[in-house]
């Protein structure tokens, strides 16, 4: 017998309240956790509605790596994907994907995208870039030829790409770093937000401001500050999981999410575990991306209801089970682990690609599973110092209602 759809599911638990509001706010919250700060909302978009908490595939050059547009919507229900903008800036050009009517049409993917702006992209690239008060100069891994983007050759790019949500261009600055550089970082990167906002040419794109500041406290306040000021539609934190420690980075995340506004979406740059993604969500977050489903897949490593499964183990030879006995997407459903470990020991390209589709269901699976526990009161309860990803999880498993 099938759970009760989302829609249904939220009108019996938040007063027959329906999920899609009547307004045409950007953002709407649906409904709150009595016990944490985590909340359901709905982001409305030029290609469509988001249900949040939302975590977000990572496409970054144009492409979920080893999924077809179909799988991710009709298999994996993917809302919103995440594409990048240095990247594709690099090759194949903005120009070309905007010749060929936008990313969207690029890519053949009619729900909403994020782009980020290729300010991480550019802090990674270490000696090869100069960062001035104009923008960042470096030289492409692809050719060797110089380059240059500022935020407004960024916000340029990005609306060229034709992405639904676009990122302010910002520096996120290495770690450990001077207190000094930090200061005059964030400093920097609040001016770009400013040019970033001004040079912002496409109404039908929101752009979204970055919090920095590193792990100081009073960095991250005065940009949270300064960001909110400049009036966007939504806020990121970015500089988080950058090579500092986990408990570093559930502090400053905890400090840094209550600054911004209860009524305006939060995102979570480059964010992480299923317990990464649980924890954010208690404190407030309600957007995430993060290639470690996607990279974890190709390399064997795949999440279950069972903890961690790394597929090439010798002990799975003989394991006619299926991958994971709580999870329906389609590669439980129809192989075992020893089907699986045969294709990955072979390195047949099926592998990743049935690997990537369990991966990214699971993290779908367990968002879904997240905003069913906000509505109905039982979030806090799972979502302890050690949540339960298996109820989660399986509380999210697809029902008729994609949402």
């Amino acid at each position: 017998m099938l759970r009760p759809t989302i829609s249904l599911f939220i009108e019996q638990r938040c007063g027959k309240m329906p999920l899609m509001a009547d307004t045409q706010e950007t953002y709407s919250i649906i409904c709150k956790d009595k016990e944490t700060k985590a909340r359901v909302g709905k982001l409305r978009t030029a290609h469509g509605v988001v249900n949040t908490p939302i975590f977000m595939p990572v496409g970054t050059r144009g492409t979920v790596k080893a999924c077809t547009s179909e799988t991710l919507s009709q298999q994996i229900q993917a809302e919103i994907i995440l594409a990048n903008t240095y990247h594709l800036y690099l090759r194949p050009g903005h120009e070309i994907v905007q010749e060929a009517g936008g990313l969207h049409t690029f890519m053949g993917w009619d729900k909403p995208i994020l782009t980020d702006s290729g300010g991480f992209q550019v802090f990674s690239l270490g000696p090869l870039r100069k960062i001035t008060e104009e923008g960042v100069t470096f030289r492409s891994p692809i050719d060797g030829t110089e380059r240059f983007i500022s935020p407004e050759r960024s916000i340029e790019i990005q609306n060229a790409l034709g992405a639904d949500i676009i990122m302010i261009f910002d520096e996120c600055a290495a770690l450990p770093n001077e207190y000094e550089y930090l200061k005059n970082s964030m400093e920097m990167t609040l001016r770009w937000a400013e040019r970033s906002k001004n040079a912002h040419q496409n109404p039908d794109q929101l752009l979204f401001g970055i919090v920095q500041g590193g792990m100081e406290r009073d960095l991250r306040q005065a940009s949270a500050e300064g960001t909110v000021s400049i009036n966007f539609p939504g806020y990121a934190i970015g500089g988080l999981s950058v090579g500092e420690e986990k408990d570093l980075m559930y502090e400053m995340l905890a400090y840094t999410a209550p600054l911004l506004p209860e009524d305006k979406p939060r995102y979570l740059m480059g964010v992480g575990t299923p317990e990464d993604l649980v924890y954010g969500v208690r404190c407030g977050i309600d957007m995430f991306d993060c290639v470690m489903p996607t990279r974890n897949a190709r390399n064997g490593s795949l999440f279950t209801s069972e903890g961690i499964v790394r597929i090439k183990n010798a002990k799975y030879t003989r394991d006619f089970s299926p991958l994971d006995p709580a999870c329906d997407c389609y590669t439980c459903q129809n192989f075992t682990r020893a089907y699986l470990r045969h294709l990955h020991i072979e390195n047949e390209i099926l592998g990743s690609q049935l690997h990537t589709l369990h991966n990214l269901h699971f993290y779908v699976s367990l968002m879904r599973g997240i905003r069913r526990a906000i509505c109905d009161g039982s979030f806090a309860s799972l979502a302890t110092d050690e949540p339960d990803i298996r109820a989660l999880m399986q509380l999210g498993q697809p029902t008729e209602d994609v949402s």
